[in-house]
């Protein structure tokens, strides 16, 4: 087992939606290659400057778990083509300063990132284009090489159920290997 540590945020909301049974693959790809927890985020408030300082547990709670992972893996559903708004409130949360603290407290930067999605015919492009260029915004270390999007097929819009490609296979894994590289 590696002593590398992978956090992955999952942007779907839904129990068993595709982005979850994506992020479920990338957990068994890494498996005995690096720790692997969720980030639990979901209780975050909208951020809002009025609730900044002191900083509230839940925040507390995300600022430290980004701060002692390795690497955020994203993997989220496109929404409008764009990421979904609650992913946007997480990472507008790490882009602040610790109260009473400068810009070099800022959780999100230079944080080691990469996203995958599965959605319609475009793969999630647009997501994954508005997102990396958002945490290159806020000063995350991007890696925008490797990174996997899924066109779901029609069978897996019928079931339910996330079913990728030899293709969507092999370029998972290479995300994940290209991850593990980036990050050590």
């Amino acid at each position: 087992m590696s002593d590398k540590h992978v956090l992955l945020a999952v942007g779907t909301l839904r129990k068993n939606g595709f982005n979850e049974q994506l992020a479920q693959k990338v957990e068994a790809l890494l498996e005995g290659r690096a720790e692997v927890s969720r980030l639990e985020y979901k209780d975050l408030p909208f951020m809002n400057q009025d609730l900044e300082n002191p900083e509230l547990e839940s925040v507390a709670r995300v600022r430290d778990e980004v701060r002692n992972a390795d690497g955020l893996w994203f993997v989220t559903p496109q929404y409008n083509n764009s990421f979904p708004g609650h992913i946007k409130n997480l990472v507008d949360w790490l882009s602040r300063p610790l109260p009473g603290k400068g810009r070099d407290s800022v959780v999100i930067s230079g944080t080691k990132t990469t996203v995958s999605g599965a959605g319609g015919r475009t793969a999630t492009a647009g997501m994954r284009a508005s997102l990396d260029a958002l945490l290159e915004f806020v000063g995350a270390d991007v890696m925008r090489d490797h990174e996997t999007g899924i066109a779901l097929s029609g069978e897996s819009w019928a079931s339910g159920k996330l079913i990728l490609s030899s293709e969507d296979e092999s370029s998972l894994k290479a995300q994940v290997d290209a991850f593990l590289d980036f990050i050590s």
